[in-house]
């Protein structure tokens, strides 16, 4: 005969380790996410650490509330137990889940414990570019310029190479790189290109107190190549991060064009020589 007294007195128990699972995950999440709040407004905090635990706690608070749950059903009650007691919970998720889904977890812990980027960190991976806006159990979350979220597994990531603009130091150098003509003034168009640098609010002098006192020129600017139908000319210019250097680039290709038009340095197109040879052709 079935016991439905029971039957009702387990269900109810489960319905209330589920509630109190739930209300407990949300407190948990809530208060983690004030505190992570109230730490990112110091802007030297690093969040990475945080975040990462942020989920881990709120991921084993279900996790421990499912295994309180299978306790209460007798035929479930030993697999329960092995959640708890962390027994055989290797296998047991390796037999639910993928080895993907492992893969993600263990290369997410190395993230965070070696830390190749951070939370705020604007990096590159496999040609997608972006700020790391979140580092979890599965995957890292970009945002790019475009305010596009770009999902990552994090297995994927633990093979790529990454490229990190913010790792140490935020400086970034943009190349000026312009091609002017053969006819053209070479000192004048270098000295062009040094000005407009030179004179652009978003450029720093990364310049040490040495540099200064052995005169060390505040833009380098060079001839890198002489190339088929123009001379190339190659100049350095820093910016205090990759947005402003980008900013920086676009305003002064476009201001040493103008400067160039303004003294008749020419910017030619590829040109070829093309030399033909006439042949006496005899008729009879």
């Amino acid at each position: 005969m079935i016991d439905f007294t029971k039957d009702f007195k387990i269900a109810f128990t489960i319905a209330i380790i589920a509630l109190t699972t739930i209300i407990l995950g949300a407190i948990t999440e809530k208060a983690l996410r004030y505190f992570l709040y109230r730490k990112l407004s110091d802007k030297e905090y690093d969040a990475t650490g945080l975040k990462f635990l942020k989920h881990l706690i709120i991921t084993v608070i279900y996790i421990l509330g499912f295994a309180f749950a299978l306790i209460q059903i007798p035929e479930f009650k030993i697999i329960g137990h092995s959640f708890l007691a962390g027994a055989g919970m290797i296998s047991l998720v390796a037999g639910l889940a993928s080895q993907q889904a492992l893969s993600n977890i263990v290369s997410g812990v190395f993230l965070v414990i070696f830390k190749p980027f951070r939370i705020n960190d604007k990096i590159t991976i496999n040609n997608f570019v972006g700020t790391v806006e979140d580092i979890n159990l599965r995957q890292v979350v970009l945002k790019d310029a475009e305010n596009n979220r770009i999902i990552i597994p994090n297995s994927v990531i633990s093979n790529q190479i990454i490229v990190n603009t913010n790792m140490h130091d935020t400086k970034c150098c943009k190349i000026i790189e312009i091609g002017i003509g053969y006819e053209s003034d070479i000192d004048k168009a270098l000295e062009i290109m040094k000005d407009e640098i030179a004179k652009h609010p978003l450029f720093i002098d990364t310049r040490t107190a040495e540099n200064k006192k052995q005169n060390t020129p505040l833009v380098v600017a060079r001839v890198v190549a002489l190339a088929d139908s123009s001379v190339t000319l190659k100049a350095w210019a820093w910016a205090k991060n990759s947005t402003d250097g980008f900013v920086m680039y676009c305003d002064l290709l476009q201001s040493i064009k103008k400067r160039f038009d303004e003294s008749d340095i020419d910017i030619p197109y590829p040109q070829r020589v093309v030399t033909l040879k006439n042949n006496d052709i005899k008729t009879s």
